[in-house]
């Protein structure tokens, strides 16, 4: 990589700001920490997987589309 490429110094202005930091550390892993909670954990309890529950296995699509039909005729 050339060191007076553009992709160079963006990724050495990261690296550096990054390894000097102290408090960012800790604030960064709080950050990926609440992520993962709100993608991993609440996606488990609160985003059931209904079209897996009430479709068949490779009727996806059909059910998706019924669905869609039915509920825009109410």
């Amino acid at each position: 990589m050339k060191k007076d490429g553009f992709l160079y110094r963006a990724f050495d202005l990261y690296y550096d700001g990054f390894r000097s930091m102290t408090l960012g550390k800790t604030l960064w892993a709080i950050i990926l920490v609440k992520l993962f909670i709100m993608f991993a954990v609440l996606k488990i309890f609160f985003f059931p997987n209904y079209i897996g529950q009430h479709a068949e296995k490779g009727g996806e699509a059909d059910f998706v589309a019924t669905e869609l039909i039915e509920r825009a005729g109410e």
